[in-house]
């Protein structure tokens, strides 16, 4: 029996692929994060950056007062920190030449937001 005879002589060495070398054919895909987790974070932080509202209504707070504090606080949550994460992402990009998808920048702004938000409410509970 001959052992030096590979098992699968019809396919060309130059083929095989080693862990050293990959297949240079090959498009490299992008690693994004799941649309639902972005999604699911964003609805999380919508319903924490209104958590304190209806409370605060409950309690008698003047609707006025509550309402200008909302249209503050709720968009610098939802759109601002995810933004800056996005536009960081876009500056990288340009300035250090690295490959940062825009999803995965807007999925971490979304979870910084719910940390954010979460720390201010432990603080000032």
């Amino acid at each position: 029996m001959d052992t030096k005879k590979p098992i699968n002589s019809s396919i060309p060495p130059e083929a095989v692929n080693s862990p050293e070398q990959p297949l240079q054919n090959e498009p490299k895909k992008p690693s994004l994060v799941p649309k639902g987790i972005t999604i699911g974070l964003a609805v999380f932080a919508l319903v924490l950056s209104l958590a304190g509202y209806g409370f605060r209504l409950m309690v008698g707070d003047d609707t006025g007062e509550v309402l200008r504090h909302a249209v503050v606080i709720v968009p610098a949550f939802m759109i601002g920190i995810p933004l800056f994460f996005w536009i960081g992402s876009r500056v990288l990009n340009k300035v250090k030449g690295m490959h940062i998808e825009s999803w995965n920048a807007i999925s971490l702004g979304y979870l910084t937001a719910c940390i954010s938000m979460l720390w201010l409410m432990g603080t000032y509970s």
